[in-house]
């Protein structure tokens, strides 16, 4: 690992850190949080997914939909008016919009093919986000002067990389240059997650070859056609199971770092505390 102990940790004049979980067990807030301090630089993976690498495909999509309506479409037409995304990092809406869920048209959803042509999309973007990290560890140090760093990875990253592979050219960059932490939730963190996805499900991505056996399964069960079905309740028959599918993942990736417990991890409110919680955990590792 890039620290080998508590000491080496606190010692070291750059710190270099990569947070990874499943979404709403705090990445981002301890992210923010080491931003807002002023000492460390926030390399968002989602906010770089949207902007750089799939920013494009999302105002298209947004003027596809303004082209529609006449009004709108005549003032596209003169560059009378400007359509863009408000991404930020607390608000990816924009993309997650844009990666839908598939069915029925009337209800929202996208057809299948659709929906997995942008899920490509979205793979082959967060693997170039990913692999931008380095870069960014650079540009924080040499253009706004950051020593310490930390990168908010999306949930998916588990379903880009192959951790039983040591020469995994993803991982390999990744724990060459940061200092891998996995932030492990309990199954009472499961189950308010999936309650609180049952209340408002959004769109995510997912594994090509897990997506496409619960789509199959869900047409088996429901005995309806891939145009009737509803966007909604697939993907909450899908969330569970790809919770459920990510967890092993998670886990072998741990192996290229380290482990804390969702709840140590909440209690983090300083720099300090996150500093003291990474020493915690390294000293085993002495």
């Amino acid at each position: 690992m890039l620290y080998k102990s508590a000491a080496d940790w606190r010692d070291a004049p750059q710190k270099k850190v990569l947070l990874f979980a499943m979404s709403g067990l705090g990445k981002t807030h301890v992210s923010n949080m080491l931003r807002d301090s002023g000492d460390w630089f926030h390399y968002s993976v989602d906010y770089r997914i949207g902007t750089r690498y799939m920013g494009e495909h999302i105002a298209d999509n947004a003027k596809a939909e303004a082209m529609k309506v006449p009004f709108l479409r005549e003032l596209l037409l003169s560059d009378s008016i400007y359509i863009g995304s408000n991404i930020t990092f607390n608000n990816l809406n924009p993309l997650s919009t844009y990666l839908g869920k598939p069915g029925n048209a009337d209800k929202g959803g996208l057809p299948f093919d659709e929906y997995t042509r942008r899920q490509d999309q979205h793979r082959t973007a967060e693997i170039a986000a990913l692999q931008d990290t380095p870069h960014f560890i650079n540009r924080a140090k040499s253009l706004y002067g950051y020593d310490h760093f930390v990168c908010d990875t999306g949930g998916s990253i588990c379903e880009v990389v192959d951790a039983s592979n040591p020469n995994d050219p993803i991982l390999k960059t990744l724990s060459d240059n940061t200092l891998m932490v996995w932030i492990k939730g309990t199954d009472a963190h499961t189950d308010k997650l999936i309650q609180r996805f049952d209340k408002a499900p959004k769109p995510m991505y997912y594994q090509p070859e897990f997506l496409l056996s619960q789509w199959q399964s869900y047409l088996a069960q429901e005995g309806c056609a891939p145009e009737n079905v509803d966007p909604d309740a697939f993907v909450r028959f899908a969330y569970a199971k790809a919770l459920a599918h990510r967890q092993p993942r998670y886990e072998a990736m741990a192996n290229w770092g380290l482990t804390i417990c969702a709840e140590e991890m909440a209690q983090v409110g300083s720099t300090a505390d996150f500093e003291d919680v990474i020493a915690t955990a390294l000293e085993p590792k002495a």
